[in-house]
């Protein structure tokens, strides 16, 4: 196992990828908690706001590990799913961006 198949198990095992839905309109934000901070994934369009991802792309790497975890979460249904109101999504996406 190389270094960032050990994280995306540590994050997997330890439920830090996380699907956070919004009621009643199902839409839907990707995040991944790293190494005290919480990335935003978007698996279908193969991005990651980490900068990880950003220089991995300028070396040709297909994808940073936490697309990688998101990936197994899905496959081994080890997702930490959040519920929020559609009121919050505004809130909820500006903290991410202010984030980045």
């Amino acid at each position: 196992m190389n270094k960032d198949s050990d994280r995306v198990e540590i994050l997997v095992s330890e439920k830090r990828v996380k699907l956070h839905v919004f009621e009643p309109s199902q839409r839907k934000i990707w995040t991944v908690v790293g190494k005290g901070e919480e990335h935003w994934v978007d698996p279908m369009a193969h991005y990651c706001s980490c900068p990880g991802f950003y220089f991995g792309k300028l070396n040709d790497k297909p994808m940073c590990y936490h697309l990688e975890s998101v990936e197994l979460a899905r496959s081994e249904n080890k997702i930490e799913r959040i519920i929020f109101s559609d009121d919050e999504f505004s809130d909820f996406v500006s903290g991410l961006i202010f984030d980045l």
